[in-house]
């Protein structure tokens, strides 16, 4: 099993990153493998919705976001962390996020398991963890809880290794994780993944 982890956070090594060690290293215990991305500091352009990607099977920017998409693909599961800026993500790892689902329509994603972390000084976590967690319900992916909504607080670099309270969160929802992505790979074995309908488009206006 496998598990893609990505650190929305321009700051390579700041307290997103550490919250995002936290996890991986519970994972990694667990057996699982592990791999994580900064995306927070690449230069990743909005989504245009222009329909391009339906005709070709990938985004028509090359920028780096195709090749997450691959990887996202032979995963089991996603997890994501974020600084919290003005109570929301960081607006390249929207970016990335809104290309990704969009482009990658190809993709079975039901049943991938998806988790998100914000990290914040003091305030916006629970609206951007709310934030977050939308691309992984849209997409049929059951998401990961922990004891908390997954947060970390920390100022200055380094600061989240001392929100003691914010570290046992990212093991607990580690553990979580762990634990589903286990229960998830025994019931396709033995059920499948569930039946789907087709899929029912209706407009609001008409």
């Amino acid at each position: 099993m496998k598990v893609l982890l990505l650190n929305g956070s321009p700051r390579a090594n700041g307290n997103t990153h550490l919250a995002l060690l936290e996890i991986e290293k519970v994972l990694n215990s667990e057996g699982i493998e592990t791999e994580l991305i900064q995306v927070g500091n690449k230069a990743i352009r909005g989504c245009m919705a222009c329909g391009g990607c339906r005709k070709i099977g990938k985004c028509v920017y090359d920028d780096g976001v195709n090749e997450l998409v691959e990887k996202f693909s032979s995963a089991d599961g996603l997890i994501v962390g974020s600084p919290v800026y003005y109570a929301s993500a960081n607006a390249t790892l929207i970016a990335v996020l809104d290309r990704m689902f969009q482009s990658s329509g190809w993709m079975d994603k039901t049943m991938k398991v998806g988790a998100c972390v914000a990290v914040a000084r003091r305030g916006g976590t629970t609206a951007t963890f709310d934030e977050l967690n939308k691309y992984f319900t849209i997409s049929g992916m059951p998401v990961a809880s922990g004891q908390y909504w997954n947060g970390v607080h920390g100022g200055v670099v380094g600061e989240a290794e001392k929100d003691e309270e914010g570290m046992q969160q990212m093991r607990t929802l580690a553990k979580n994780f762990a634990f589903l992505l286990k229960s998830i790979a025994l019931g396709k074995e033995k059920y499948g993944l569930p039946e789907k309908e087709k899929r029912v488009a209706t407009n609001f206006i008409r």
